[in-house]
């Protein structure tokens, strides 16, 4: 995978960027976590798999994973879901309670932030426990 996808900017430039940027990065990275673990442990079709994934990348789940993680997140990484978590989003779905998708939010800016800044066994034992 490193040679598909460059990942060359410092960590002092991956902290200056917007949470919500982390958090568009992050959202893509557990979207493709989740539908390669669906790949490789179901034999559902296509409008299936779509409909499986679903359960685990809307916000309310995502929120929820989120509080159970809390316990095993380093201070770092709370200080990373705090200001993914408190960033002035002026997008708000229209299926997804507030509060639910501002802490998707923050778990999306984690997971984005662990991969920007090629945390990659930190982010691989996160992802272990969401699934």
């Amino acid at each position: 995978m490193k040679e598909l996808i460059n990942r060359e900017k410092s960590e002092t430039d991956i902290n200056m960027l917007s949470p919500l940027t982390w958090a568009y990065v992050g959202d893509a990275v557990y979207e493709l976590y989740i539908r390669t673990n669906l790949v490789n442990n179901t034999k559902l079709k296509p409008h299936k798999l779509h409909l499986e994934s679903i359960k685990y990348v809307k916000a309310k789940a995502q929120a929820d994973l989120l509080k159970k993680l809390e316990e095993v997140l380093t201070d770092e990484e709370k200080d990373i879901v705090r200001r993914a978590r408190n960033a002035e989003n002026h997008h708000l779905p229209k299926n997804a309670d507030p509060a639910d998708y501002m802490y998707s939010t923050a778990f999306e800016g984690l997971i984005g932030y662990l991969y920007l800044t090629k945390k990659d066994e930190r982010l691989a034992e996160i992802l272990k426990l969401c699934f």
